[in-house]
């Protein structure tokens, strides 16, 4: 295959600009809410043979509740970076 066809290919396969927030928060909160299911399961019920199970139960409920929070929050945090952090030079 050609690299044009190969270039064609690949940017048929990526998503306009306008979606970076929503992939963004789909992004972290995947990993995110599966991170903190792992850690929270542990930690109130601890590590046994059920342990995975109620870990991924836990996920299936923190996951659209952590991409909603985060569609919330980010431009919220954007702001907060903005007002704390100099611009690069």
């Amino acid at each position: 295959m050609s690299e044009a066809t190969e270039t064609a290919i690949s940017s048929r396969r990526k998503l306009s600009p306008r979606a970076t927030p929503y992939v963004f928060a789909l992004y972290m909160a995947t990993i995110m809410a599966f991170l903190m299911s792992l850690v929270i399961t542990a930690a109130n019920a601890g590590i046994d043979n059920d342990y995975l199970s109620n870990a991924l139960h836990a996920y299936k409920l923190a996951m659209p509740v952590a991409f909603l929070c985060i569609l919330v929050v980010r431009p919220v945090v954007s702001r907060l970076v903005t007002l704390t952090v100099h611009p690069h030079r």
